[in-house]
């Protein structure tokens, strides 16, 4: 297999740091952290991952605006994102699944599990 890698946006540095260390040792993922939208735009652009973990509820530039930013950008606009979000109420969970994303992680999610919802939610994209 391999190595694939992921970018994580998240302006929770224990999120990002837990997810990083989940992603790098169940999935062998090689992880790139942003813990901003703006930034998180700039390291897409710059590296290219194979797929992006996004936060939705950031301060600045939330979780849906930088999603439009990585639509919009032709270097950005064909990775695969899965959109991480505490937001679980149905009105929520179906505007997300109206955008072109690859899936859509509840928190608090089990670190145990997360590298395989990723793996699983790309499965046809990577």
């Amino acid at each position: 297999m391999t190595i694939k890698r992921i970018l994580i946006i998240d302006d929770d540095a224990d999120i990002r740091e837990a997810t990083q260390i989940c992603l790098e040792i169940t999935g062998e993922w090689d992880v790139l952290t942003a813990s901003s939208g703006s930034e998180g735009l700039i390291k897409a652009a710059a590296e290219k991952p194979d797929a992006i973990l996004l936060d939705i509820m950031m301060p600045g530039m939330d979780g849906l605006t930088t999603f439009q930013n990585l639509q919009d950008n032709p270097e950005t606009q064909n990775i695969p994102i899965i959109l991480l979000t505490a937001k679980a109420q149905s009105a929520e969970q179906r505007q997300f699944t109206r955008l072109k994303v690859a899936a859509v992680i509840t928190k608090p999610y089990d670190p145990f599990s997360l590298s395989d919802q990723v793996a699983e939610a790309l499965v046809e994209k990577l």
